[in-house]
């Protein structure tokens, strides 16, 4: 299969490097818009690996967050995600889904979690996912810790300062 095409390899290719960019413009964002509304209490700190269910820990105003960053194009179709069962465990945890343009601008946001100070809502009652690749056999075995999350539970946010408010509460 050919993954060229007229601006370069595929976005599939480059997947990683995809979502590291969004993540740091996610960071760098968030902090921009923090500053301009004065509050510099703020610390961000990333796990070496993802073994407890999230990419990123958010600190501001004594409320601490632990969150799991998904992104996909503004033009996507995908229904669902997937996330551990560890993300439950951990305080204030929550998903922040990133709708980018073929730029990597941020385009909307969709949501997934508590009150700041609350625990992620249950997700142990959804669809068990199943791994992305086969086994030997050809079979797609089940990922027990992880759950498939619907796009119809998650809300959705036009503005980046939407969603510091429902990571941090109020900011103004």
């Amino acid at each position: 299969m050919n993954h060229e095409t007229a601006a370069g390899p595929s976005k599939f290719l480059h997947s990683t490097l995809r979502e590291r960019i969004v993540e740091h413009c996610f960071i760098g964002d968030a902090l921009r818009l923090l500053w301009q509304k004065s509050i510099t209490d703020v610390e961000v700190l990333r796990p070496e690996f993802d073994v407890g269910g999230y990419d990123l820990v958010m600190s501001c105003r004594g409320v601490v967050r632990y969150i799991q960053l998904k992104t996909m194009s503004n033009r996507g179709k995908t229904s669902a995600i997937k996330a551990s069962l560890k993300l439950m465990e951990k305080p204030s945890g929550c998903i922040v889904w990133i709708k980018v343009d073929e730029g990597l601008h941020h385009h909307s946001f969709l949501w997934f979690g508590g009150s700041p100070g609350e625990p992620l809502p249950s997700i142990q009652h959804m669809k068990t996912a199943k791994h992305a690749k086969g086994n030997a056999a050809g079979k797609k075995n089940e990922r027990p810790n992880h759950r498939i999350i619907p796009r119809r539970v998650f809300e959705k946010f036009a503005k980046l300062d939407d969603i510091l408010e429902k990571l941090f509460g109020k900011l103004s």
